[in-house]
Parts: structure tokens; sequence; C-alpha cells
């Protein structure tokens, strides 16, 4: 018999009957307060690590420099990491982070050294008509924070978009990894968003049933498509063409 914690995690909660306060209106101070805490978060539970791994198996025969982008870019932590990833490995990139919320444009240029020169766009990645073609899309943290009809759009959008592949990096639907999410609360000065909005993004967050449904509403061929848990706390989609 399933436990009520079980039975309240077997479904995906839809975003708009449970919300997040860093999707609601909020002051630019605690918006950019709330992206240093994810990327704390992210660095301690290895978030960038499901990405970068995924990096790492590129298609020989890509011409640089490669111009990811970064879909939801947020604080822009993840194409930071993307940047001192290729240059340690001398590959030449070009990335940009697209985010519809106007406040993450301004507080991923104030964390961004100079030398990474990352392009900020504010906008809706979908209506993106970038000058220089796509190589390869990325995102985290991003697809939980959408209805389901939102990640079939963006899933089309990124498999004709992406040259050469894109991957998706966000959370699985799971009670155990909540209630850890839940015991590192107590002792972390985490922003009150994140204490409150992390609970709640595991809820909306997925199951690899969630991804197979999903990637067959896009036309996606599953059977090119590579769903994978990462832990702590991790399942990651993604293809290479």
């Amino acid at each position: 018999m399933e436990s009520s914690a079980e039975i309240q995690f077997k479904h995906r909660v839809s975003p708009r009957h449970l919300p997040e306060l860093m999707d609601g209106a909020c002051s630019y101070e605690d918006f950019r307060a709330c992206l240093r805490s994810l990327e704390q978060i992210n660095r301690w539970l290895l978030g960038y690590r499901p990405t970068l791994d995924w990096l790492k198996r590129l298609p020989p025969q890509l011409h640089e420099p490669l111009h990811i982008v970064d879909v939801g870019s947020g604080g822009g932590d993840l194409l930071r990491r993307i940047a001192r990833w290729a240059r340690k490995r001398g590959i030449a990139v070009e990335l940009t982070g697209i985010d519809l919320n106007p406040y993450a444009a301004r507080a991923a240029a104030e964390s961004t050294p100079n030398e990474f020169k990352i392009t900020w766009v504010t906008g809706d990645a979908l209506r993106y008509r970038p000058q220089k073609p796509v190589d390869i899309v990325v995102s985290s943290l991003m697809a939980h924070h959408l209805e389901d009809e939102e990640i079939v759009s963006l899933l089309r959008w990124m498999e004709t978009t992406a040259h050469a592949g894109w991957f998706i990096n966000d959370l699985e639907r799971s009670e155990p990894t909540c209630r850890m999410f839940n015991w590192l609360d107590r002792i972390m000065p985490w922003h009150r968003f994140v204490r409150h909005d992390g609970p709640v993004s595991f809820r909306r967050a997925f199951r690899k049933d969630d991804w197979a449904r999903l990637l067959a509403a896009a036309d996606v061929p599953q059977q090119a498509a590579t769903v994978q848990h990462w832990r702590p706390g991790r399942l990651c989609v993604g293809r290479w063409k």
C-alpha cells in the first residue's frame, strides 16, 4: 500500500496549481539573492555535473566557435561553468543566455567576468532568432517551471534550433530527495524564496515516464534521446543528432 507521501509525488503537479515565489512579482534584490542561493546549491550538490559530462561527448565534426544557448539562464551560473570548462579544454565557444525575466540579464551580467564575453538576452526563447546558427541548446532547472504543453513546445524548438544537440538538466520528482532538501534547509542560510520553492519544485518535477510522454508529444524519437538519473535528485534528458 502506498504511503501518503508516495501518493503525493506520484503525479507531476502543474506549475499554475502550485506556484513558486521566484516566478511571481518581487524586487530585483530578492530575485538576485534567490539566484545566488541557487548557484550555491548547484555548486554544493554537483548540479552542473550532468551538463558538463554530456558536453564531453561533443561530435568531433563540429566547427568552432560553438554557439551554445542556455534557455532560462537565470543568474548565468551554468554558462560561466561552461565557459571555464571550454577554456580548460581549448574549445572556442560563443555563449548566449536567454531568460524571460527582465532581472535575469542584469543579475547575470553583474556576476560574470568581462573576459567570458557572454551575451545575455531578455525574451522568449521560442521567438529567439539569433544571427549565428545555434549548435547546442542547454537548460538547467527551468523545465519544471513550465506546463506540459510549454515543455512540448520547448522540445520542438530545441529540435529545430540546435544543429548538434540539446540537453535539459532538471529535477527528479522524488519524495526522498525532497526530504533531503528539507533537512538541508534547516541548516543552510538560503534565501526565503528557495526555502519555499525547493519542495514545490520537486512536486513539479519529473520521472522517466513523464519525459517519455513529453518526448512522444513533441515527436522526438525516444530511441535518440537519453533520460538519465544523476544523484542527488536530478533527471536529465538530451540527445546528440
